[in-house]
């Protein structure tokens, strides 16, 4: 519980989602904005996040009276049942925003907030709920074998080859020639692969790819939504390499409703406490701006 000088509460809840119960943590100010920020986990992993990076998000919002909920799904950390993998989150998504809602009971928007896989489910969700407001997008996983195969050509590898430890190995002799060909050659097959078009228009039912799924979500959402990249991660290196490429999602990306940062020297899970705390700052300014 935080100490009297810090304006907020943390509230244990448990609540159902079908025949789960699942488990999650309301960091509430004492007087709470009508907007608040759900946090959807992504990866295998629950609601502390790498490096208790939910939970410090989740009070550093709360000092600025923006309440926030942070939760396990179903199957993952303390939660019951079987896990669902983070295509199929909706039920919980659900669940988990009438929870926060009723413990928050001025509250009249959620903003879904979500790193990685997390960002695909807040994504492909938000537009079947009216009572989510905004979305906050961190390194979204949009992963096809082509994509990846693509975004390992152009970042890892032309990073790779620039660096000395790399050469020292050659010239000594402890390299893997043969094994780091077959690596090579294996993700130019891959990238070689004609992409799959986005559907127009993104309407229901035309294509199944990640891509497509979560440019068919965020055309059917039509609030605000705020994208923040790492500059070292790989997976943001991925999604910006696809949403360029496509010319669907460039008109999607360029609509005012988007506002995008990036992080030049982030990883992934924006590890350091300059990166965190960067974050959470766009987080609060952009919830309280729009």
């Amino acid at each position: 519980m935080p100490s009297d000088s810090v304006q907020y509460d943390e509230k244990a809840l448990t609540f159902p989602s079908g025949d789960a119960w699942l488990v999650g943590v309301a960091t509430v100010p004492r007087q709470p904005a009508a907007r608040g920020v759900l946090v959807l986990v992504g990866g295998p992993q629950y609601r502390a996040g790498s490096h208790r990076q939910f939970t410090l998000l989740a009070r550093a919002l709360a000092e600025q009276g923006i309440p926030a909920m942070r939760f396990d799904v179903c199957g993952m950390g303390d939660s019951s049942g079987e896990a669902r993998g983070f295509e199929h989150q909706e039920v919980d998504l659900r669940a988990a925003i009438d929870t926060f809602m009723a413990c928050v009971p001025g509250m009249r928007k959620v903003v879904l907030w979500g790193l990685c896989d997390g960002a695909f489910a807040a994504a492909v969700y938000a537009g079947g709920d009216p009572r989510v407001g905004g979305l906050v997008l961190l390194n979204p996983w949009l992963r096809t074998e082509e994509s990846a195969a693509k975004a390992t050509l152009k970042h890892y590898y032309r990073q790779r080859l620039l660096a000395p430890d790399l050469w020292k190995k050659v010239i000594r002799g402890r390299f893997e020639l043969r094994t780091a060909a077959a690596a090579l050659f294996g993700q130019l097959r891959q990238a070689l692969r004609p992409p799959t078009p986005v559907a127009d228009g993104g309407a229901p039912g035309c294509g199944s790819s990640l891509p497509e799924r979560m440019h068919r979500g965020l055309t059917c959402f039509h609030g605000p939504v705020l994208l923040i990249l790492s500059g070292a991660d790989l997976t943001a290196r991925e999604f910006v390499d696809v949403s360029a490429a496509s010319p669907q999602w460039r008109t999607l990306m360029e609509a005012p409703r988007f506002t995008r940062h990036e992080l030049a020297h982030a990883d992934h899970t924006f590890s350091c406490r300059a990166w965190r705390d960067q974050v959470a700052a766009w987080t609060a300014d952009w919830v309280r701006a729009w």
